[in-house]
């Protein structure tokens, strides 16, 4: 009986140390209430002029250049990224915004745009991308 309970126990605690911990270091799911609030803000769709934020480093614009065409996505419910959108790039504005033209989608503040394994996060703030 005693062989019995402790192979269970072995059994079980590397069943549960061995169970995969998901982590979102640079992210958290939005609420459905704070999507609202966003979108209360303002959507951009096609034509529309986006600015979007990024980190300023060779390699973004490397990358990103002047009329390449980025791929935007949304975090949805199940935490899995959805893509909304298609922005196409008209410029970078200092080393830390690129303004954009929405091609397709409808793209809203926190939405990720990417190309390959850059990004750069959706914001609407009309004075930094003048």
């Amino acid at each position: 009986m005693e062989r019995y309970i402790s192979v269970t126990t072995v059994l079980l605690l590397s069943v549960i140390v061995g169970f995969p911990v998901g982590a979102r270091a640079v992210s958290y799911p939005i609420t459905e209430d704070q999507r609202d609030e966003k979108a209360a803000k303002g959507v951009r769709e096609k034509g529309e002029t986006v600015c979007l934020f990024q980190s300023g480093t060779a390699d973004i614009r490397k990358t990103i250049i002047v009329g390449d065409i980025l791929l935007v996505y949304r975090e949805g419910g199940n935490r899995e990224l959805e893509e909304v959108g298609k922005i196409k790039v008209l410029s970078y504005v200092g080393e830390d915004y690129i303004k954009g033209e929405v091609l397709e989608g409808r793209v809203q503040t926190g939405d990720v745009a990417k190309k390959g394994n850059v990004a750069g996060l959706v914001i609407f703030s009309g004075e930094r991308c003048k």
